[in-house]
């Protein structure tokens, strides 16, 4: 009997750290034809939700939404300018928070598509870009000059700190991450997305990234 007593309270425990212990793990790849989230075709039905212009008491509600509107995706871009408003002063705090943002969006069961960029336009000032980049005697934006990457290199970091185990393939809900954002009609610099790349690898990006060229708005 004490045997038996012993064994459930083993299966218990066992079943309880699957559940809670350890998170769900998933592949998502591109197929020849589709995406494959768990080997099988997925089609993303995605909108916007730009975490800082919605107040963070609103995220939930706005994502219930978003899934009742037939969404299983939901799109944002990450501010660099929100982030470290002043130079080596990072801020993921109250509505900054776009790690919860992403969690919360688990909850809700959405998947999510991370754009980090460090230009997101988005109708912003300066594109998102920090204002103090343009009193760094020399710096460049969106170039291979030294200054630029090095202060690049370390918001990039800390993004990934914030997101990086909110992939897919770490058993978050994160599918895919963008590297850059429009450059296609800014500039041509291949060297220049290969170190983007590279930059989004070294701050933990290890699942799928992706280019997106924009149509021309002719």
């Amino acid at each position: 009997m004490k045997n038996r007593i012993l064994l459930f309270l083993v299966l218990i425990v066992t079943i309880s750290v699957n559940i809670y212990g350890q998170p769900l793990q998933h592949s998502f790849t591109m197929g020849d034809e589709a995406f494959m989230l768990d080997g099988k075709p997925f089609q993303m039905i995605s909108g916007e939700m730009h975490y800082p212009r919605v107040p963070r008491e609103a995220w939930r509600a706005r994502m219930k939404m978003a899934k009742a509107m037939g969404l299983n995706t939901i799109g944002t871009y990450v501010f660099w300018n929100l982030h470290e408003p002043q130079k080596g002063h990072f801020d993921f705090s109250g509505n900054n928070d776009v790690a919860e943002f992403v969690k919360i969006a688990k909850e809700e069961g959405l998947w999510v598509i991370l754009r980090p960029s460090p230009y997101v336009c988005a109708e912003w000032e300066f594109g998102g870009y920090p204002y103090w980049l343009q009193n760094e005697k020399g710096l460049v934006v969106r170039s291979m000059e030294a200054q630029y990457i090095a202060e690049y290199r370390k918001y990039i970091n800390e993004v990934g700190k914030q997101l990086a185990p909110l992939q897919i393939n770490h058993g978050g809900n994160i599918l895919m991450v963008q590297i850059e954002n429009e450059y296609g009609s800014y500039g041509s610099d291949k060297a220049y997305l290969a170190l983007n790349q590279q930059l989004f690898k070294d701050a933990g990006f290890d699942g799928l990234l992706y280019y997106l060229r924009p149509r021309c708005r002719c």
